[in-house]
C-alpha cells in the first residue's frame, strides 16, 4: 500500500474541517498531540519516573493570611460587642 499523496491528504483535511469546524481545530490538535505523547511514553517504559514520589503542592501564604486576618477582625468585633454589652 502506497502512502497517501497530496490530494488524499487535502481531502482528509477538508473532511476534518467540515466535521469539527474552525473553532474546534486547536482543541482537536492539542488532544491529538497529548495522545501521541502518552503513547510514546507508554512505549518507552518510563516506569522509573512514575515510581518517584510527587511533591506536595504548597499552599499559598496569602490565602492563609486572609483567613487569619478575617478571624482576627471577627474576634475584634466580638470583643467590642462584649465590652459594649458589659457597659450597658
Amino acid at each position: 500500500m502506497r502512502p497517501p499523496g497530496p490530494l488524499e491528504i487535502g481531502l482528509i483535511l477538508v473532511i476534518i474541517l467540515i466535521v469539527f469546524g474552525v473553532g474546534k481545530l486547536p482543541q482537536v490538535g492539542a488532544a491529538f498531540g497529548k495522545g501521541i505523547r502518552a503513547f510514546k511514553r507508554g512505549q518507552s517504559d518510563d516506569e522509573e519516573e512514575e515510581e518517584k514520589p510527587k511533591k506536595k503542592p504548597r499552599r499559598k501564604k496569602r490565602a492563609a493570611k486572609k483567613v487569619t486576618k478575617a478571624k482576627t477582625e471577627d474576634k475584634a468585633e466580638t470583643e467590642t460587642e462584649a465590652k459594649t454589652e458589659e457597659k450597658a
